[in-house]
């Protein structure tokens, strides 16, 4: 079974001071691509999970985020591999796949066999570590910091720095 890394896309990968409706809107923070290629060489397989609720509530549509997700893994192509992006479109309704539900992270690490307790979530909010707890995985925080989380950091490269050691 392969380990993996589960990554929360805004706040994480990309600023998220305003919103990212469009592929120009998408601007990824300083050391994002050095962290990945770091995960990816320690043997982690990564994957992307985002609650993007713009969609249910009518400010993007579906085919902007493919728009958007295409510049993204156009922009990490010669540091890192992203397997596959999983994404969430609703807002208000029931979803097991919102975050802080497990729903995204368990579909892929059943479609890839994924070891989720040797495998990693890594966000910026505390439901993004709720998320992870509930698959199984262990878990780290970029920000504040959250009891929870099994490892906190200012950035990207500072919780992967202190996963990888």
């Amino acid at each position: 079974m392969k380990e993996a890394i589960f990554l929360d896309r805004d706040g994480v990968l990309n600023d998220n001071k305003k919103p990212v409706n469009s592929p120009e809107d998408l601007v990824l923070y300083p050391n994002v691509k050095e962290a990945l290629n770091k995960l990816q060489n320690a043997g982690y397989e990564l994957f992307v999970v985002t609650n993007q609720g713009g969609i249910e509530l009518g400010y993007i549509s579906e085919k902007d985020l493919e728009k958007i997700h295409k510049r993204l893994l156009d922009e990490l192509k010669q540091y890192c591999k992203i397997t596959e992006i999983a994404y969430c479109p609703y807002y208000h309704k029931k979803s097991y796949d919102r975050k802080p539900q497990p729903g995204m992270i368990l579909k892929l690490s059943k479609k890839y066999n994924i070891n989720l307790k040797r495998s990693w979530m890594i966000g910026d909010m505390n439901t993004d570590v709720e998320a992870g707890i509930r698959a199984g995985c262990k878990t780290a925080k970029i920000g504040k910091n959250f009891h929870k989380a099994d490892v906190v950091g200012k950035d990207l490269m500072e919780v992967v720095d202190r996963i990888l050691t």
